[in-house]
C-alpha cells in the first residue's frame, strides 16, 4: 500500500477494518491505483434521465454489460449503478472491478420543484452482489431534504456495520434555489459539508461556479476574502468544506461536454486538490474507443502531482 493511500485511510479512524479494506480496494484498483485519486464510472442516468436520453447517442450502452466492460478496459477505480444494472453483470464480472450499489433513485416523469429519491436498493443487496459500498443521493435545498438525511443515516449505520463504504451524491435542488444556485460556490461547499456530517466516506458534488446564492454567505465570502475566482480556487474551497480535506471529494462530469471543456474541469479539480472525478455521460455517450481515450487523458491528469 502506498503512503498516500495510508494517509487517506488514517482520516477514517472510527471505521472498522472491513470498511477500510473496501476503501483501500477502491484506491488500489485501476490505472490510478495507489495515487489517492479516483475515476469512477456511474451509470444511474437510465433511471434518473430515461434510457433514450442516456443511451441513444451510443446504442451499445443500453446493454448493462457494456458498462462493466468499459469500466474495466478503461481502468476505472470502480463502477456505480442501480440494482438492475449491477444484477445483470455482477456474477459475470465478479471480483474484476469494485462495485458501488446506488441505493436510491429518482425519475423525471414528473416536473418536481422539490425532488425526492426512492429507496431502490439495500445494504443486503450490496453485500449479495459483492459491492465495496453503497451510493445515495441527497438534495440539499429540497423540502424533502430532512427525510433524505434521516434515510442515509439509517442506511449508513447498516452499511458501516457490514464493512461497506458510504458514497453520498450531494446535489442541491429545490424550489427555494435558483438554477444558478444549484452549482453556486457557497451552496456546493455547504452541500459537501452536509454529506461529510452525515458520515460519507466519499462525497460527490457538481463543479462549482463563482456565483454566490445566499446573501448571508456573500457577506462572509467578501469580508473573509475567500478566493473563488478560478476553478482551482473554488475546488480548493469545497475540499476545505469537507473537513479540510479529510474526506474524499470527487466531482461530477455532468452533461455531455467537449473533450476540451471536460479536461479543463478535470485539470481544475487536480489543481484544487480534489480526489478525482465520477464521469458518466461523458464516458458512455461517446463511442467506446473515444471514451477510453478520453478517460485515459483524464487519468493522466490525475496521475500527476498537483
Amino acid at each position: 500500500m502506498t503512503p498516500r493511500v495510508r494517509e487517506i485511510l488514517s482520516c477514517y479512524g472510527s471505521d472498522n477494518p472491513g470498511t477500510l479494506t473496501n476503501l483501500a480496494r477502491l484506491m488500489n484498483h485501476g490505472r490510478l491505483a495507489g495515487t489517492g485519486k479516483l475515476v469512477i464510472l456511474p451509470v444511474d442516468q437510465g433511471f434518473e434521465h430515461g434510457p433514450g436520453r442516456s443511451f441513444a447517442q451510443n446504442p451499445p450502452a443500453y446493454d448493462p454489460l457494456y458498462h462493466f466492460e468499459l469500466a474495466l478496459e478503461a481502468g476505472c477505480s470502480a463502477y456505480a449503478a442501480p440494482l438492475g444494472f449491477l444484477e445483470a453483470g455482477a456474477r459475470e464480472f465478479a471480483g474484476e472491478i469494485p462495485l458501488i450499489l446506488k441505493a436510491n433513485d429518482h425519475d423525471v416523469l414528473m416536473n418536481e420543484k422539490d425532488p425526492m429519491q426512492a429507496l431502490t436498493g439495500s445494504v443486503s443487496d450490496a453485500l449479495r452482489l459483492g459491492c465495496v459500498g453503497i451510493g445515495f443521493t441527497i438534495y440539499p435545498g429540497s423540502e424533502h431534504r430532512l427525510e433524505m438525511y434521516e434515510q442515509i443515516r439509517t442506511i449508513a449505520i447498516a452499511a458501516k456495520r457490514s464493512g461497506l463504504v458510504v458514497v453520498i451524491w450531494s446535489y442541491p435542488r429545490g424550489s427555494q434555489l435558483s438554477k444558478e444556485g444549484e452549482t453556486a460556490i457557497d451552496v456546493c461547499g455547504y452541500a459537501a459539508h452536509i454529506a461529510a456530517q452525515l458520515g460519507a466516506h466519499i462525497i460527490k458534488v457538481k463543479i462549482p461556479t463563482a456565483h454566490i446564492e445566499q446573501a448571508e454567505a456573500r457577506k462572509v465570502y467578501e469580508e473573509c476574502k475567500i478566493p473563488i475566482a478560478t476553478l482551482a480556487e473554488r475546488i480548493r474551497h469545497v475540499v476545505q468544506c469537507c473537513f479540510n480535506g479529510r474526506r474524499i471529494l470527487i466531482f461530477s462530469g455532468g452533461a455531455f461536454e467537449s473533450d476540451e471543456k471536460l479536461l479543463e474541469e478535470v485539470q481544475g479539480v487536480q489543481d484544487g486538490g480534489g480526489h478525482g472525478s465520477i464521469i458518466g455521460r461523458n464516458s458512455f455517450q461517446r463511442p467506446e474507443a473515444e471514451s477510453r481515450a478520453l478517460l485515459a487523458q483524464i487519468m493522466n491528469i490525475y496521475s500527476k502531482q498537483a
